[in-house]
Formats: structure tokens, sequence, C-alpha cells
């Protein structure tokens, strides 16, 4: 083929044939419908009609991964690979969405479809991507090697702005390298949004004056109105701020255009809402098309969970999302840096280490596993570091606990 294609590769399932489906999917989504067109001429096909390059039989399953009144058993699957030219969709990322994703979920005859991966031509590159990523951050944050120690303000909702910053200022002098709001909050009655910024910023300013180490915070800029959220930026950016939490899928890839092309603050993306789209593995997106859409928009740091979450997502699920990010999608420059999160205390570090290649290219971020540590907060964040050391030394944690008394209280508490 030697026209510039987006391919996109489908797990499908069909009590039917999936050769018809495929066809059929590749029709509808591109130049055909229900019943032959006078207009669709060859000429229209060759520029415009998407084709199926291959198709991979699965297992068949005896249950449809959608009800599906009539239908019995057994389903077949098949990963199918369809190409869509790029002169149909351009470098639009509504129009992928639309043309190669949206619209094949209401085919006929489907019982399960679920977008594996997007391959996308060079053209692509023209989207900004990363600002940061995985460098800027650690310029940013002061920190040329080893992972970046994290932690979230805790509790999630209820503090006042100087009440936020009193628990900041506890964690500047417990040695994290970034802090952030937790993705709920926002702009609520108790805690105005510019009110906590000030008083943070205050405390974030006199920690890097008397020692020389500015600290990372970002701020829950989200909105679902565009101004709002822009000008939630410029007063995180005049207080000197240089990081912002965004709920990407709640501001929608408009949004995140909106702001990437106006941010001067790394950005953190938490993807509340993607569990909506993937939970069920016959359904929905695989992370690994999810999450190119959100880099090429310009993500910097990206939240994918942990080993051994507090969520649903299973381990292998968490390695593979993490190999995603870390792998570029045109150039090196394009990976934001992967946030290992969700119920992380220290005692899943070196299972991360292990199982994520062994990189220490990554931010840890703990909540409730640095502010409910039995010996209190700064022992939560040296507790992590220890763990951090024991990972990267090859030693396990019961053994680095012997002389390292917070990893041990971690172990004692959680382990």
């Amino acid at each position: 083929m030697d026209r510039a294609v987006i391919t996109v590769n489908y797990r499908l399932e069909t009590a039917g044939d999936i050769a018809a489906l495929a066809a059929k999917i590749a029709a509808d989504q591109s130049t055909g419908t229900f019943t032959a067109l006078p207009g669709e001429t060859a000429e229209v096909r060759a520029r415009c009609a998407a084709q199926v390059l291959s198709i991979q039989m699965l297992d068949p399953v005896d249950h449809p991964s959608w009800p599906t009144e009539g239908q019995k058993g057994p389903f077949h699957r098949a990963d199918v690979r369809i190409a869509y030219p790029l002169e149909a969709i351009g470098t639009d990322i509504a129009a992928l969405m639309t043309i190669a994703v949206g619209g094949v979920f209401a085919v006929r005859g489907a019982t399960g479809v679920r977008v594996m991966d997007i391959d996308l031509p060079p053209e692509w590159a023209c989207h900004p991507g990363p600002q940061f990523g995985i460098e800027g951050s650690r310029r940013l944050m002061g920190i040329e090697s080893g992972p970046m120690i994290a932690s979230i303000i805790k509790p999630s909702l209820g503090l006042l702005p100087e009440e936020t910053a009193g628990m900041v200022r506890q964690l500047c002098e417990a040695g994290v390298d970034f802090i952030k709001d937790d993705e709920k909050l926002m702009s609520p009655g108790y805690s105005p949004f510019a009110d906590r910024v000030r008083a943070i910023m205050r405390v974030i300013k006199d920690h890097e004056h008397r020692t020389g180490k500015r600290v990372m915070y970002a701020f829950g800029i989200s909105s679902a109105d565009p101004d709002v959220m822009l000008r939630n930026h410029d007063t995180v950016v005049a207080e000197g701020g240089n990081a912002a939490v965004v709920n990407i899928n709640s501001i929608g890839h408009g949004g995140m255009s909106f702001l990437r092309k106006r941010s001067a603050l790394c950005l953190h993306a938490h993807r509340n809402g993607w569990d909506v789209l993937t939970r069920h593995p016959g359904l929905g997106l695989e992370f690994r098309a999810y999450q190119k859409i959100w880099r090429l928009l310009g993500v910097d740091q990206f939240q994918i969970n942990g080993v051994r979450a507090k969520y649903w997502e299973p381990d292998e699920s968490f390695v593979r999302s993490f190999h995603d990010v870390m792998t570029p999608i045109f150039d090196p420059a394009d990976r934001p840096l992967p946030v290992v999160c969700s119920g992380q205390w220290g005692g899943q570090a070196v299972d991360t280490y292990r199982q994520t290649g062994r990189t220490l290219d990554l931010m840890y971020l703990g909540g409730g596993g640095v502010h409910g540590h039995p010996m209190g907060m700064a022992a939560g964040v040296r507790a992590m570091r220890q763990a951090w050391e024991a990972a990267a030394q090859d030693v396990e944690l019961a053994d680095y606990a012997h002389d390292h008394p917070e990893l041990a209280a971690s172990l004692a508490k959680w382990g």
C-alpha cells in the first residue's frame, strides 16, 4: 500500500462471520453504507475507502461481551487491522476518533469491539507532544537520577488553604520531590483555587529560599470551561508555580489542545474515567491506543496506577501501560514521565523496578502510604526512598529493613 494510512487494530467479536464484519466496518466507516451508491465510484474508493489488511483469529467464547438478543454462541473473535487513508482523516484528532473509533461500536452484528492499537503515520508528528516530558520533569525538580518521590495531599477534600499549606510544609521538609492536589480538588467553596495557590506557593518559595530545593507542586486547574482553566493556569504561573494536574477525560481533547498551546506548566495527567472506557476486556479501548492521543496532545506526566494497586487493574495491565508510555511514538522526546501510583507505600518498589525493565525514570507517588505511616509523614517519605534504594541495589525489602526503621515500620503495617 503506497498511500499514507492510519492503521487501527480492533479486537472484534461476533456470532457471525468475522471477515464480513470487518469488511462492513471498513465500508461503513469510510465510503460505503448499507446499499450500493452511484457516487461511490472506483476513484472515490481508491482515494478514501478503508481496507482490511489482516485478520488473526482468536479462541471463540461462549458468551458475548455485550448482551445480544437472539444470538447464540460460539462467538468468534479476531484481531483485525484496518487501514484508513490519511487523505480521508487528515491529522485531526476529532476526525480520527469519529471515523476510526466512535462509529465502529455501532456496527450491527458485533457482540464486542475493542480498539487495541492505533498506528499513526509521520504526518501526525505535527501535534505538539510533551513540553517537558521525562527530562524536563527532572530539570524542574532538580533530580538528575533515580526515581522522583512524590506525595498527594490527603485527605483529598476538606482542608482549608492554610491547612493544606501546613501539610505542604511538612512534606517539603520530609524531602519529597513533587506534591499534587488530589484530582478531586479543583476550586471548592472551602478552598478557592487562587487562595490555595497563594498559600501553598508561599511555602514552596520559603522552602526553596532556605534549602535551595524547589519542590514541584501540581495544582488542579481542570475545568470544563477552557477560559476558567486558562485563568487557573495563569494564576499558578503568576505565583511562580510550574505544574498542574489535568483531568484529561473531563476536559476532553479540545480542552487539552487549548491548554497545551498556551501552557507554561508541566502537565500532570490524571486519567480518571478511563476505567469506563476499558474495564470490560471485550469493549472499549486498550491503554496502548488511548495514551497515544493524550501524549500527542501534550501530557508531560502520566498516572498509570502501579503494582498491587488499590484499584481493580491487575499488575500485568500496569506493566503494559508503563511500557506503552515509555515507547516513543515518533521521537524519544515524546515520552511522558510515567507516574506509578494508587495505593503505593514502598512495598511495591522492588517488584515495580524488576517488572518495568529496571528503570528509575519514573515518579513514585504515595498518598496514604506517606500520610498514614505510623511514624509520621516524614518517615513515610523516607520509607519510600529506602524501598527504592533496596530496589536499585537488588536487595529484598525485608533484608533492607533490618537497619532502616522507617521501611521496617511500613512493612509491619502494610506488608
